[in-house]
């Protein structure tokens, strides 16, 4: 499951390259999240899967919904619609474990009462080494008018913050429940707060080939994949553990990204990735107990 998913979340990326040409990335995601809500409420009709039970419940997973797809997502896209290659948009997401692992440690979220409130050195050098090796990739861009601008790092930097909230609040907040139903409940509160804001865009749809593998795609592999397996994984493991299998995401998007559409990999690039991937292993890996 881990492997699956990691492969499936970093062609989100992919996507936004190959689908945003032809739409404008708030109208693409509204129509994304309505075909997925159309998909699980056909799934749950059939499999008759349960729908949560309270109000305060389905209030959390609105929560949720609006952090880990509106925000993250309309983040992300909107920052590639400006020019930011899908590589640089997945290093910056990817620093979401050392947020989340700095976060639990600090406030003691792992149990154990004798760790509240501290982070240790190891994970302040993560940190430190997470951030340069960022600034290392970003420094070379910013300001050339194509990659990064102030617009295009704010909306990463807003996605980052919006999935790792909604992580640490699903991980706190929603009690387990059957994953088609949370997701179409996650899904509704995302598109209630994404259609507003399609009204702002003006770019028309172009209805090709392209546009139309990549909608199919992003709402089959992405939202009724990918979020279930996120879901899931959030549901069964510690926040920390999950969100370790992100720091894999860089390097795989990178990848492809290569392949596919020819964006530059860099010595530099190379060295801030490996710096990147360095400071959140050094954050997310466990302590070592102490001997007795």
């Amino acid at each position: 499951m881990p492997a699956v998913f990691v492969l499936i979340w970093s062609t989100g990326f992919i996507v936004a390259k190959f689908g945003l040409p032809f739409a404008p990335p708030l109208t693409f995601l509204a129509m994304r999240y309505a075909l997925s809500i159309f998909c699980f409420l056909i799934w749950i009709r059939f499999s008759r899967a349960r729908w949560p039970q309270g109000r305060q419940q389905w209030l959390h997973l609105a929560v949720t919904g609006v952090l880990m797809h509106a925000g993250y997502l309309g983040g992300v896209w909107v920052a590639v619609k400006g020019g930011m290659g899908s590589g640089l948009a997945a290093l910056v997401v990817g620093l979401q474990p050392v947020l989340t692992a700095l976060w639990v440690s600090w406030a003691g979220l792992s149990g154990d009462a004798a760790t509240e409130h501290k982070v240790s050195p190891r994970q302040w050098m993560g940190l430190v080494l997470g951030l340069g090796g960022l600034l290392l990739v970003v420094a070379r861009k910013f300001g050339t008018g194509s990659e990064v601008t102030l617009l295009t790092l704010g909306c990463t930097v807003f996605a980052l913050l919006s999935i790792t909230v909604g992580t640490l609040y699903q991980k706190r907040f929603v009690q387990p429940a059957d994953v088609r139903s949370a997701n179409a409940i996650q899904l509704g509160a995302a598109l209630l707060v994404t259609l507003p804001l399609v009204f702002l865009e003006t770019e028309a749809i172009v209805w090709n080939p392209s546009f139309m593998g990549a909608m199919a795609w992003s709402v089959l592999a992405l939202t009724l994949g990918g979020s279930s397996l996120l879901y899931l994984l959030i549901q069964r493991g510690a926040a920390t553990a999950v969100t370790s299998l992100l720091y894999l995401v860089p390097p795989t998007t990178a990848l492809m990204a290569w392949v596919l559409f020819g964006e530059p990999i860099t010595t530099i690039t190379l060295l801030g990735t490996a710096l990147t991937a360095l400071g959140v292993s050094l954050v997310v890996r466990p302590a070592r107990p102490k001997a007795a």
